[in-house]
C-alpha cells in the first residue's frame, strides 16, 4: 500500500547490492510517478533512461521506436551487470516497454498494484511488525541527537504511537519528524493529540516536517485519496462500506452482506481491492476455515469513514450496509447459540449441525460480533444490538472472554434503559453480573444481579426472577454470605417449581447442593445434588448433568467417601470432555488430583493435575493451568 516504504527498501537493496559488487554496470533509477495526476509514460522515461546512459542532444534518435531500439541495444551491449529501478508505477504500460531485450541485468519495480498478468517475481510488503516500528523511532531520534532519551524513558507512550501509526512506515516518519521538531516534549504529548483528534492523518499531515530523501512530500492522506480515487465505482463503494464494517478484519460472508453483494461477486471486488493493495487476505493458519478473512489497514478505514462522513448520500449508504451486516450477524449468532444450548426434542438449528460448528463460526467472528453489539449505542441499532448482545452470552462465558461478555452487555443495559425496556435492561444487567462473577468481579456482580431482580419483580415475571435468585446465590456463596445464598437458591427452586419448568429447578438444586456443602450441611447437598442430576438427565443434559457430577464429588469427598468421589469426578470429566468445556474440565481434574493427593497417590494425583493443567491452557485460563503444573510439581516423586 502507499507509505509502506517500497521506494525506500528498493534503494536500501540497491545500495547493498552494489557494495556487494553485484552490479559493477551501475544502478538506473526512474520515478514513474504512477499516481501523480500527471504519471510519466514509458516514453518519456526512455528519454531519461538514455540520458543516464550518455545519449542526449545530437545523438538522441529523433523517434520513440528508434529511442527504444538504442536503449535496448546499449543495455544489450554492456557486459557489465546493471540494475534498473523502476519506481512508483501504477500501470504495466510504464515499465513493459523499459524492460531490457536480455537477461544479463536486473530490473526492480515499485508498485501498489500487482501485476497478476505479468510473469514476474512479487513481493508483497506488510506494515512493520510493533517491535520493529518502534526501533525505527528510536532509532530515528537517537540518529538525529544521541542524548535523546525520550525512547527509553516513555516505552508505553512509544508503543502506543506506533500502534496509532498503524506501524505503517511513512506515518513513523512523519511522527519522527515531529517528535524531532517538539524535542522539548514527551512522546506521550503526540500520542495525546492523535487519541484525541480521533483521525491519526489529520494530526500526522497538518505537522508534517516537509519531504522525505526523494523530494516527496510527507503526507499520509492524499496517498489513501490517490489510491481511492483510482478504483471503479464498484471497488470503491466496496471500499467505502468495508471501511464502516465492525472491526479492521472481516470474512467474506459478512463483507456480502454489509455491501448487499452475493458472495462471489464481493469475492471479486474483494480480490481486485488486494491486487492494489487496499485490503489484505488472511489466510487461516490452519488452512481449514471455510470463510476467507479480509484486513484493512487501521488509516485506511480512518480515511474511508471519512470520506462517508462528508457526504450525506453516502452516510444514508453507509448506515444501510451498517443495519444489513449487523442483521447477518444477530441471524447466525442466534443460531449458533440455539445450537449450544440444543437439547433432545429442540428444533434443529439453520446452518449448524454440531456444537463444533457452532463454537468454530463463533470464534472467528467474535471480534466483529462484540464490535457489532457495541452499537446498541447509537439509537437506530439499539434493538439489533441488544438482541445480538443477548446471543453472545453462552459462547462467551462457555469461551471465558468476560471483558468482552461485560462490554457487549453493558451497551445493552444502556441501550434498554434508554427505551425504557423493563425486562430487557433486566436481562442485560443479569448478563453483567455472570460476566463480572466469571471476571473475579464478585461483589460488583452482586450489584448487578441484585439490580436484575428487582426489575424482574417490577415488571412482574416470576419466571425470569427465579433465574436472578439463582444467579445471586452463586455469588453471595462466592464472597461467603452463604445462609443469603440458601435462602436466594431456595427462592430460585421454589419459582421455578410454581412455573413448571424443571429444566431450570434442576439448576436451582445443583447450586442449593453447593451452598448446603459449604456450611456442613452435606447430607442435604447430596439430596440436592441427586435431584439436580436426575431432572438433567430426564431433559437429556448432558453437559449441565456433567457439571452436577462434579458438584457430587466435591461433596462425597468432604464426607470422605473417597472411592465414591472418584467414581462421580470421572463421570463428570468424561462428559465435560465430550463437550469441550475444558475450563470445567479442568476444574473437575483439579477436584481429582485433591482427593488423590488426600489419599496419599501421587502419581495419580500428578497425572491429574497434569491434565488439569492441559485442560485450563486450552481453556483460556493460564493463570490456573500454571497453578495446576505447580501443585503438580511440588508432589512427592
Amino acid at each position: 500500500m502507499g507509505g509502506i516504504g517500497k521506494t525506500a527498501l528498493a534503494v536500501e537493496a540497491a545500495h547493498r547490492a552494489r557494495a556487494e559488487g553485484w552490479f559493477p554496470g551501475g544502478t538506473l533509477f526512474v520515478d514513474l510517478r504512477g499516481y501523480d495526476d500527471d504519471p510519466v509514460t514509458a516514453d518519456q522515461a526512455v528519454l531519461a533512461l538514455l540520458d543516464a546512459l550518455g545519449v542526449r542532444d545530437r545523438d538522441l534518435p529523433p523517434t520513440t521506436e528508434r529511442q527504444y531500439d538504442a536503449y535496448r541495444a546499449l543495455l544489450a551491449e554492456r557486459q557489465d551487470r546493471m540494475l534498473l529501478i523502476l519506481d512508483n508505477a501504477s500501470d504495466p504500460s510504464q515499465y513493459v516497454p523499459l524492460l531490457p531485450g536480455t537477461d544479463h541485468h536486473r530490473v526492480l519495480i515499485t508498485s501498489r498494484d500487482r501485476p497478476d498478468a505479468l510473469p514476474v517475481r512479487l513481493i508483497d510488503l506488510e506494515t512493520l511488525a510493533s517491535d520493529d516500528s518502534v526501533a525505527l523511532v528510536a532509532r530515528a531520534l537517537h540518529d538525529t541527537d544521541e542524548r535523546d532519551e525520550r525512547p527509553g524513558c516513555e516505552p508505553d507512550a512509544l508503543h502506543e504511537l506506533a500502534d496509532l501509526c498503524g506501524h505503517l512506515p511513512l506515518a513513523l516518519q512523519i511522527a519522527v519528524g515531529m517528535l524531532r521538531r517538539r524535542r522539548h516534549r514527551g512522546i506521550d504529548s503526540l500520542v495525546a493529540d492523535i487519541r484525541d483528534a480521533g483521525d491519526p492523518t489529520a494530526v500526522l499531515d497538518h505537522g508534517s516536517p516537509g519531504t522525505d530523501l526523494y523530494g516527496r512530500s510527507l503526507v499520509i492522506r492524499p496517498v489513501l485519496e490517490t489510491s481511492y480515487r483510482r478504483l471503479p465505482p464498484e471497488q470503491a463503494r466496496l471500499l467505502r462500506l468495508l471501511c464502516l464494517a465492525p472491526v479492521a478484519e472481516t470474512g467474506t460472508e459478512a463483507i456480502a452482506a454489509l455491501a448487499d453483494v452475493e458472495t462471489e461477486a464481493v469475492l471479486l471486488l474483494l480480490e481486485d481491492l488486494a491486487a492494489a493493495h487496499i485490503v489484505t487476505p488472511v489466510r487461516p493458519s490452519d488452512g481449514t476455515a471455510p470463510d476467507m478473512r479480509w484486513r484493512l489497514h487501521d488509516l485506511v478505514r480512518v480515511f474511508g469513514a471519512g470520506v462517508v462522513a462528508g457526504d450525506a448520500r453516502l452516510r444514508e449508504e453507509g448506515e444501510a450496509a451498517r443495519e444489513r451486516v449487523l442483521e447477518f450477524y444477530v441471524r447466525w449468532a442466534a443460531a449458533a447459540d440455539r445450537r449450544l444450548r440444543w437439547l433432545p426434542g429442540m428444533a434443529e438449528p439453520e446452518r449448524f449441525m454440531d456444537r463444533a460448528q457452532a463454537l468454530a463460526w463463533l470464534d472467528r467472528e467474535r471480534a466483529g460480533l462484540v464490535a457489532a453489539a457495541g452499537w446498541a449505542q447509537e439509537e437506530r441499532f439499539a434493538d439489533a444490538g441488544v438482541r445480538l448482545a443477548e446471543c453472545l452470552g453462552m459462547y462467551l462465558y462457555w469461551r471465558r472472554y468476560f471483558d468482552d461478555w461485560t462490554a457487549a452487555t453493558e451497551a445493552a443495559r444502556d441501550a434498554t434503559h434508554r427505551a425504557g425496556d423493563l425486562l430487557g435492561e433486566a436481562i442485560a444487567w443479569g448478563n453483567i453480573g455472570l460476566a463480572l462473577r466469571g471476571a473475579g468481579r464478585t461483589r460488583e456482580a452482586i450489584d448487578a444481579h441484585t439490580r436484575a431482580r428487582n426489575l424482574y419483580q417490577a415488571a412482574g415475571d416470576r419466571h425470569l426472577e427465579a433465574g436472578a435468585w439463582n444467579n445471586l446465590g452463586n455469588a453471595l456463596r462466592q464472597v461467603g454470605r452463604t445462609e443469603e445464598a440458601i435462602d436466594a437458591h431456595t427462592r430460585a427452586r421454589d419459582l421455578h417449581q410454581a412455573a413448571g419448568d424443571r429444566h431450570l429447578e434442576a439448576g436451582a438444586w445443583n447450586n442449593l447442593g453447593n451452598a448446603l456443602r459449604q456450611v456442613g450441611r452435606t447430607e442435604e447437598a447430596i439430596d440436592a445434588h441427586t435431584r439436580a442430576r436426575n431432572l438433567h438427565q430426564a431433559a437429556g443434559d448432558r453437559h449441565r448433568e456433567g457439571r452436577v457430577w462434579n458438584n457430587l464429588g466435591n461433596t462425597l469427598r468432604q464426607m470422605g467417601r473417597t472411592e465414591e468421589a472418584i467414581k462421580a469426578y470421572g463421570k463428570s470429566r468424561d462428559i465435560l470432555r465430550e463437550f469441550e468445556n475444558w475450563y470445567d474440565e479442568g476444574r473437575t481434574l483439579e477436584n481429582l488430583a485433591h482427593v488423590h493427593n488426600a489419599a496419599h497417590r501421587p502419581a495419580e494425583a500428578r497425572s491429574a493435575y497434569l491434565q488439569a493443567a492441559e485442560a485450563f491452557t486450552r481453556a483460556n485460563a493460564p493463570d490456573r493451568a500454571v497453578q495446576a503444573r505447580t501443585r503438580a510439581a511440588e508432589l512427592p516423586a
